[in-house]
């Protein structure tokens, strides 16, 4: 497995980009959905990353800058046939690194509090996300769970 920079222009990222964003909008309450679309990714404060086995895209994750010791993670996604193969945890590795070697100490993300997000969240306390107070622009919602970790040296 390789994890490099995503092109925002691949179809097969788009593809995978859009299935994220449509399911994240289905199974959450009506304008509870943070999940960023292909042009909401292509802003100067996001960095986006893909995992590939060969040719074919297994899961995706992206760095969102708040401010200088802050980050967000967006837009994680793992393609169906590639869950449970270690693909989403290999990105969301490479997020928590890229971020502590762009000097952040502290990366949150905003998942959903539905019953499809549960696989989500435990995923992130796995990881050593906990929950925590929504942060950056983000307001109390009951269709969204915050999460929270300080990132140390590796």
């Amino acid at each position: 497995m390789r994890i490099e920079p995503a092109d925002l222009n691949d179809p097969r990222v788009i593809a995978l980009l859009t299935t994220h964003a449509e399911r994240a909008r289905a199974e959450t309450g009506r304008g509870s959905a943070h999940a960023l679309d292909v042009s909401g990714l292509k802003t100067p404060d996001i960095q986006v990353f893909a995992a590939w086995e060969g040719e074919t895209l297994l899961s995706i994750g992206a760095l969102r800058r708040l401010d200088a010791s802050h980050g967000e993670v967006k837009s994680m996604h793992t393609a169906e046939a590639a869950r449970r193969t270690g693909a989403g945890g290999a990105i969301l590795n490479h997020l928590i690194e890229t971020a502590r070697a762009a000097g952040l100490s502290r990366l949150s993300l905003e998942t959903g509090s539905w019953a499809y997000f549960e696989t989500a969240r435990a995923f992130y306390r796995r990881h050593g996300f906990t929950d925590c107070d929504p942060f950056g622009d983000y307001r109390p919602d009951p269709n969204s769970v915050f999460m929270t970790m300080a990132l140390g040296q590796s």
